[in-house]
């Protein structure tokens, strides 16, 4: 069988368009607020987005309590909430996240496949840099939400 691999450019519309392509946000709010506001949000790139499960931050973020409809804590195509209580926890578990990814690194990596109607695999490319930097600015993110006494949303 002839499979295709089809590298994500995110600068490509037709591959944003592709259902493996996904973003998302984190959203400052409070879950006492009687109806639903964000007070701040910090975007989350197609790369960073791919990055945060590649780097097995999605899972190590699960050992804490996220409140989710599905029940599935943090997951892709969910929407979880983190309480103000839980974010001190967060921040050593971003830390050591940051710890254990080298630098200077470009990996690919596979986002998914398919075998219908033709053989293709999905690839990304992740440079380690870039998503050291992201989680520099969600460490300020989550510092100011704990500084604050927001809660977290987390829309993948």
């Amino acid at each position: 069988m002839n499979v295709r691999q089809i590298l994500i450019d995110d600068s490509n519309p037709l591959h944003r368009e592709l259902s493996i392509y996904r973003t998302g946000s984190i959203n400052r709010v409070r879950l006492q607020d009687e109806t639903y506001k964000t007070y701040s949000t910090l975007e989350l790139s197609a790369h960073d987005y791919a990055a945060l499960f590649h780097y097995g931050m999605t899972e190590a973020l699960n050992s804490l309590t996220f409140i989710s409809e599905s029940g599935n804590g943090l997951d892709s195509w969910d929407e979880a909430f983190l309480p103000s209580g839980s974010l001190a926890a967060m921040q050593k578990i971003i830390r050591e996240g940051i710890d254990r990814i080298t630098p200077g690194k470009e990996e690919l990596i596979l986002l998914g496949w398919q075998d219908q109607p033709v053989g293709a695999t999905y690839l990304r490319k992740i440079d380690s840099d870039a998503f050291l930097e992201f989680l520099a600015s969600l460490l300020q993110f989550v510092d100011g939400a704990a500084k604050e006494g927001y809660d977290l949303e987390f829309i993948l």
